[in-house]
């Protein structure tokens, strides 16, 4: 039997004598992440800095509190994040930090620098041996795979693929290279849609496979593209797009044997805050009325153990009225709802117990714990 990892817990309640940020700090301390040797060490934040007008990301205050207790230990802490496979203004670098900006993400709030992990255009990246199931390499943006120590700062919340996106999706999919997250999404390749093609051609210059062509618009030739995913970055129309065809199952496994290639080997620790919890993904730009009340903050150095216990903390929390949850549950006629599993209620084709259970086979770590609550 598989021994139990330790998750910290701390509520939201404050007072006077102790804020929510001063809570955070008494939680990642109790929970050990200053017995991690930062002196001098590169540590790599792994963070979501939310799409613009999306405003269930997590505020920059949070991010701070962990920056600064890494300076306090010797570390050389940054904020990070790759690029995004899909339109929005977080596909390439500049873009990316106009938006962390915009959300109040900069040196000044946080207390140290910004860094988009696979470069300008989502291309900087390493591959990294993993020899598992689904992933023989796994394309991780580079910057995160520099750093000496890896931590996670993950807001917890709902996905439309996943089931939910807590500490697994933040470290897998989110440290992705453009090329790495098409991998996870989609077993094909890249596609042109018509309409939108300018005929710039910049696509057919960058593409080192020569499988592009222009008879009217740009055609791929799926004979010879390798989807690397290039031609998706440098499309300054958004014009090519991948077919996303890969089964929510098979997604979830895929992220589960990233997130082995990025923090085997090396230190790592993990929290999730598990607030705001909107229905779907932070990469929209928008965010819906929170599917059940706030619950607290979490700290291991388990991802799979600290993805569990902030699942199951989410199954005891009460439903909010009027919010999606409460919507599915209506238009699904589900019965006794407080029995059922919030994520797969509101996502009724995803899984996310496929996702924990690849992980721990594969060694990345145990959905068993043992809850620590901190006051």
């Amino acid at each position: 039997m598989n021994e139990k990892a330790k998750v910290y817990f701390t509520n939201f309640r404050a007072n006077p004598k102790m804020n929510l940020l001063q809570k955070l700090r008494k939680l990642i301390v109790a929970a050990g992440m200053t017995d991690i040797d930062f002196e001098n060490k590169f540590a790599a934040i792994k963070i979501h800095f939310g799409e613009p007008g999306n405003i269930a990301y997590l505020r920059p205050n949070f991010s701070k509190v962990v920056v600064d207790l890494i300076k306090e230990e010797g570390g050389k802490p940054f904020l990070t994040d790759c690029n995004t496979l899909y339109v929005g203004r977080r596909k390439d670098a500049l873009e990316h930090l106009d938006a962390a900006y915009e959300n109040g993400y900069n040196p000044f709030t946080t207390g140290c620098q910004l860094i988009i992990a696979d470069g300008l255009k989502g291309t900087d990246e390493v591959e990294v041996p993993v020899n598992g199931e689904y992933i023989k390499k796994a394309k991780i943006g580079r910057a995160i795979m520099d750093a000496d120590v890896f931590i996670t700062l993950s807001h917890f919340k709902g996905h439309e693929n996943t089931g939910f996106g807590g500490a697994l999706k933040n470290i897998g999919m989110g440290c992705g290279s453009r090329r790495g997250k098409m991998e996870m999404h989609n077993a094909g390749k890249p596609h042109v849609i018509e309409k939108k093609c300018r005929d710039c051609k910049v696509c057919k210059d960058i593409c080192a496979m020569n499988a592009i062509s222009y008879p009217e618009k740009a055609v791929i030739d799926h004979d010879k593209c390798v989807g690397c995913g290039r031609c998706i970055g440098i499309c300054p129309f958004d014009a090519i797009t991948t077919p996303n065809d890969e089964s929510f199952d098979v997604l979830n496994k895929k992220m589960a044997e990233y997130s082995l290639a990025v923090i085997k080997g090396r230190p790592n620790f993990h929290i999730s805050l598990v607030m705001d919890v909107s229905p779907f993904c932070d990469c929209h730009a928008e965010n819906d009325l929170p599917i059940i009340q706030d619950v607290g903050m979490f700290a291991s150095y388990d991802p799979v153990a600290l993805d569990m216990a902030c699942a199951d903390a989410c199954n005891q929390a009460p439903i909010i009225p009027g919010s999606y949850l409460a919507d599915q549950i209506h238009k699904n006629h589900v019965h006794d709802a407080e029995e059922h599993d919030r994520f797969t209620c509101t996502h009724p084709e995803t899984d996310w117990r496929v996702c924990l259970e690849h992980a721990e086979k594969i060694g990345l770590g145990t959905r068993a714990y043992e809850l620590i609550e901190i006051k």
